[in-house]
């Protein structure tokens, strides 16, 4: 109940601060990529319960000659780039803190599909709300092997602690300033999961 407290105090004084932030962003991604302004997603919350995830958007909705959606690559402009690699992208998800949907720190929701790909242990990060920051953003991000990520996740959903959320909360301040583990090598966005080798 108190990291519920805290969640709520943390997410209500970001989004006062950053309301200037929030507006001005809203308006260049309306002229740069046209509406909608937000990413909506659905993604699996506590106990694997879909949550609709907020983020703003980063790609535009270029598409083929037979109406398919370009690649990722294709339609994340310098816009997007810049969105990602300052993480302001992820600013409406303090919308998703309010409502009980995610915590400031637990392990990242990803997608819906990846559920049915996970190993029993892989499973146990959904034992906890899933956050916009954790131990595996903090200690990789997107630089990690899927293993990796999970593992750590499942080491936080065991250890977690208040005083672990501050320290995650302070690395994760460090690491966007230094814009470290944005994007996987090589790669707009980090590749699927495609299930557990083990």
């Amino acid at each position: 109940m108190f990291k519920r407290l805290v969640d709520i105090i943390f997410a209500l004084c970001i989004l006062c601060l950053f309301s200037p932030v929030i507006a001005l962003i809203s308006i260049l991604i309306r002229l740069k990529l046209g509406p909608p302004i937000l990413f909506r997603q659905p993604r699996p919350g506590l106990h694997g319960k879909p949550i609709l995830l907020l983020k703003f958007r980063t790609m535009c909705g270029a598409r083929d000659a037979n109406n398919r959606l370009l690649s990722d690559d294709e339609r994340l402009d310098s816009f997007g780039l810049w969105l990602r690699s300052t993480s302001l992208d992820e600013l409406p998800e303090l919308w998703n803190v309010l409502k009980g949907d995610m915590s400031l720190v637990g392990p990242r929701p990803l997608l819906m599909e990846y559920l049915p790909l996970y190993s029993q242990e892989q499973r146990r990060r959904h034992e906890v709300r899933p956050g916009i920051t954790g131990w595996a953003q903090v200690n990789g991000r997107n630089n990690l092997s899927w293993e990796e990520k999970f593992k750590l996740d499942v080491w936080y959903v065991d250890h977690r602690t208040l005083w672990l959320d501050l320290k995650i909360l302070l690395l994760t301040v460090k690491k966007v300033i230094s814009r470290e583990g944005i994007n996987a090598q090589g790669q707009a966005t980090c590749e699927k999961f495609r299930g557990s080798d083990s």
